[in-house]
Parts: structure tokens; C-alpha cells; sequence
């Protein structure tokens, strides 16, 4: 196994939704095992659909949650990706922004919850959130 900073992982919206999930992945992040990208259009989707069901928490705190993680990952926020989102096609389009952001940064894998929503075999390899608990932590 290799330990890398300079291995990327997009982080999808629906496993940066649940803040256990979220709050290990970035730890390990932190520990150098992996780089955080996301999007804003990631951040923006997890933090709507979030409010959407937790009626007790605001877009305020939420966007502070936003804020630190992009303090802390200041290279984490993937840009100009937009222009390839057309090209892609997927069984839901509305993932094609996840994908176009893994191809403009050159990711070694994409981590979601939502396997099915995306085609194989893809530009970039898909993994749920144990795949960075098993293969980055374990030697």
C-alpha cells in the first residue's frame, strides 16, 4: 500500500453528509494518508440536502463547517471543471460534476455511497468510504 499525500480522492456530497463519515475521512486527510477534493457544487449539495432534513441546524453553522474544512484543505476546492460536465454521461446526471471534477484534478479515485449512480468502467475508479478506512490506514 502507498502512503501518499499526493493521492486524491473526490469526496462525494453523500459521504461528506454524515458528519461521522466526514469527520473521519478528513482526519485521515489530515494524517497525509490521502488529499481531499471537493467542489463547490459538492459542498453546496450536502449542505442542502442536510438542511433539508435536519431542521435544528442552519445554513450559518453549516457554512462554518464549510469555512474550516476549506481552511484546512486550502488546495481541497477543485475549479474549472464545469466545461466537462456536458461530455459525461451517467445514469444520474446529476453526478456528472462529480466525475468532471475527478478528471480536472487528476484523481485516483472517487469515494460515494452511490456506486450504482455511476458507470463502470469510469475515467476515474469508485470506492466507498471503507475503501480509505481499509487501504489507507492498514499496512
Amino acid at each position: 500500500m502507498i502512503h501518499s499525500p499526493k493521492f486524491a480522492a473526490v469526496l462525494d456530497a453523500c459521504v461528506l453528509y454524515p458528519a461521522p463519515i466526514r469527520d473521519l475521512l478528513l482526519n485521515l486527510a489530515e494524517l497525509d494518508l490521502f488529499k481531499p477534493k471537493w467542489t463547490s457544487f459538492i459542498q453546496d449539495e450536502w449542505l442542502r440536502n442536510l438542511l433539508s432534513n435536519r431542521k435544528d441546524l442552519t445554513r450559518e453553522q453549516l457554512n462554518k463547517t464549510i469555512a474550516a474544512m476549506n481552511r484546512a484543505f486550502p488546495d481541497s476546492l477543485v475549479e474549472h471543471f464545469e466545461p466537462l460536465i456536458d461530455s459525461l454521461e451517467l445514469p444520474d446526471p446529476k453526478d456528472r460534476h462529480v466525475v468532471a471534477a475527478a478528471i480536472r484534478v487528476n484523481a485516483d479515485v472517487i469515494v460515494t455511497a452511490n456506486l450504482k449512480d455511476f458507470l463502470h468502467p469510469m475515467h476515474v475508479p469508485l470506492q466507498g468510504s471503507y475503501y480509505l478506512l481499509r487501504h489507507r490506514t492498514i499496512t
